[in-house]
């Protein structure tokens, strides 16, 4: 399976992205879709995921802020995010699995797509 993104830019704080992430070549059905971010110096983290049947789940520090959504007869996974700040600035990476996992070894990773929040 191949994950590609988009979506990532340069936004003001306050301002709103809205990610993208669509699965090709998919031999097996995508039970779970997701994003992790990595900022710079910092390890990689966990943002939000998105089961198949639309159960869905956050990192405390984007509740109420995020909201991911997926489209599973596209097999693409949306991430929208509202009232951006600083500290959200990073590479955010797609993930999909055939498995109900917690990971973080996945079935695939997208390339990465980079969100700068300027203050």
């Amino acid at each position: 399976v191949q994950l590609v993104e988009s979506g990532g830019g340069l936004v003001q704080a306050g301002g709103s992205l809205r990610l993208s992430c669509t699965a090709s070549r998919a031999t097996f059905t995508i039970n779970v879709m997701g994003w992790y971010r990595q900022a710079p110096g910092k390890e990689r983290e966990f943002v939000a995921r998105v089961l198949s049947g639309g159960h869905t789940t956050y990192a405390d520090s984007v509740k109420g802020r995020l909201t991911i959504s997926r489209d599973n007869a596209e097999n693409t996974v949306y991430l929208q995010m509202n009232d951006l700040k600083p500290e959200d600035t990073a590479v955010y990476y797609c993930f999909a699995d055939r498995r109900f996992t917690w990971g973080p070894e996945y079935d695939a990773w997208g390339q990465g797509t980079q969100v700068t929040v300027s203050s």
